[in-house]
């Protein structure tokens, strides 16, 4: 088990490594394995890579994030601009329905809301609009029509499991309540968890997913 002090370096190596993030102006502070991102960053996309670059440092029991998005003087843009670039991105993107999704901008934080059928629709929602000059945030409020029985689901999670190589699925407790997955066990790293989740997402007719699974060391 690493010290906080080890899981410390490791996530700074981490962040120096990933090119689309400044580690200069990034803070970690680690207490039993929670780390906590700190700092200023250029922009939203910035501050996802550093989320997603922290989370793939063995050790890392959870993650709290607590960094502003700055955006330096070219980047800035108004409300109406980024509404128009975020409807505008949104209908080129192939796997959405057009009009089935809201928008809303203000101080250039996005809110998405509307219907999709599936998990993966609501995440290329987000990500089309994550990279968008202006963005400082993006809220997802985007539903899921539950279109399938939630019959067999419990059972088609667990298969899924089994199938992406999850060494300690029986470890993983999956109870479903109509199209409501909740998720519970120990896992033994963060991409273990994570690949539990999508997991639960990719099931047909699974609507919400709560994902209470522990890493443990």
């Amino acid at each position: 088990m690493k010290t906080d002090k080890e899981l410390k370096n490791d996530i700074l190596e981490e962040l120096r490594w990933e090119p689309s993030v400044n580690a200069e102006q990034i803070g970690v502070e680690i207490k039993d394995g929670i780390v906590t991102l700190t700092g200023h960053v250029n922009s939203y996309v910035e501050k996802w890579a550093a989320e997603q670059a922290a989370q793939k440092v063995s050790g890392v029991r959870a993650l709290a994030v607590e960094m502003d998005v700055k955006l330096p003087g070219p980047s800035q843009r108004n409300d109406a601009d980024i509404a128009r670039s975020a409807e505008n991105v949104l209908e080129w993107t192939s796997n959405l329905i057009k009009e089935s999704i809201k928008i809303k901008v203000e101080d250039g934080w996005v809110t998405l809301a509307g219907d999709v059928e599936w998990e993966y629709q609501r995440r290329e929602a987000v990500g089309a609009i994550r990279n968008l000059m202006g963005v400082k945030g993006v809220s997802n409020n985007i539903l899921i029509k539950s279109t399938a029985s939630a019959r067999g689901v419990k059972a088609e999670i667990a298969e899924a499991l089994k199938r992406r190589a999850i060494i300690d699925s029986q470890k993983i407790t999956v109870d479903v309540q109509g199209a409501d997955v909740t998720l519970s066990g120990t896992v033994d790293n963060w991409a273990e968890r994570e690949l539990a989740a999508h997991s639960a997402w990719s099931t047909a007719g699974v609507k919400n997913v709560q994902n209470n699974i522990i890493v443990s060391f």
